[in-house]
């Protein structure tokens, strides 16, 4: 079950939070090739953030899922939530970090 956890500055009380919980869960879904039922997104705004010694509009937002997870997502998450949060909360791209986990890393593989 994949979980993105996003905390931004941003205050929310404007902000169409359905259409960035459809955006987000479906973009991780695709992503990281996980039905959407299993998706879980958690949004936080007002959150007191600081990037670059600043207030201005920012995010973090953390990913972890059991599986699925590689370079090539990784990029692909930072680049598509990037958009999703500049597009429907004005956090320029530059702005957003994003951690990725996967919580099957390093276990060796059983085999049967």
């Amino acid at each position: 079950m994949p979980c993105l956890y996003i905390s931004t500055n941003v205050n929310l009380a404007g902000a169409d939070s359905t259409a960035i919980f459809s955006a987000t869960t479906t973009a991780v879904s695709s992503i990281i090739g996980k039905p959407e039922n299993y998706v879980m997104v958690l949004l936080k705004g007002s959150v007191p953030i600081s990037f670059g010694g600043n207030g201005e509009p920012a995010a973090f937002a953390e990913v972890v899922s059991m599986g699925g997870i590689n370079s090539e997502v990784k990029r692909r998450l930072i680049s598509t939530l990037g958009s999703i949060l500049n597009e429907k909360l004005s956090v320029p791209p530059a702005r957003f970090f994003l951690k990725v986990h996967d919580t099957t890393a390093g276990r060796p593989i059983s085999k049967l």
